[in-house]
């Protein structure tokens, strides 16, 4: 498989783990109204259970489903398993760690970070997916170079198909 191909099949569990809460989310707030020392919300209304758990099975699932179309990629369905666990606990937390930086820059749901938005679902990613299966310093930096890209388009879909209320 090409390089930067292979890097892009491994972080699909990631991309769509992250993708998945616009549509699955909603419902009850991750952090129950909770506020932090500086009087604002933990999390906020955007981050719910419902969100977080479908992210994470789909996540999961898109993982199975590639090692059905690429067993030997992967080695074994466990592995394929508790790589793409892991890939989308770490978007999803990744996310959430993004969502408590921008309450504390006291920045209101939905408004742009950038590379925060981008970067930290991936990042966390990465890290939790590296003891499992690891991929090249290559792949790695163009993951970070066209993951921006891949989300900003995303977001764009999901504003135009009116699953979000901004662009971003």
């Amino acid at each position: 498989m090409n390089s930067l191909l292979e890097a892009f099949w491994y972080i699909l569990p990631a991309y769509f783990a992250n993708a998945s809460p616009v549509v699955l989310g909603g419902g009850r707030p991750m952090d129950g109204g909770r506020t932090w020392r500086d009087g604002h919300r933990l999390f906020g209304d955007g981050k719910t259970w419902r969100g977080f758990l479908g992210g994470l099975s789909v996540g999961t699932i898109v993982g199975a489903l590639q090692y059905l179309l690429t067993p030997a990629y992967y080695g074994g369905l466990k592995t394929a398993i508790v790589l793409a666990f892991m890939l989308s606990f770490g978007a999803l937390l990744g996310d959430l760690t993004g969502s408590f930086i921008k309450r504390r820059a006291n920045l209101p749901r939905g408004y742009p970070a950038v590379g925060l938005d981008q970067l930290g679902f991936l990042i966390a990613a990465l890290a939790l997916g590296y003891p499992i299966k690891t991929l090249t310093s290559g792949q790695i930096i163009f993951l970070l170079l066209v993951s921006p890209l891949i989300h900003w388009g995303a977001n764009y879909i999901a504003y135009r198909l009116g699953w979000k209320s901004v662009p971003w």
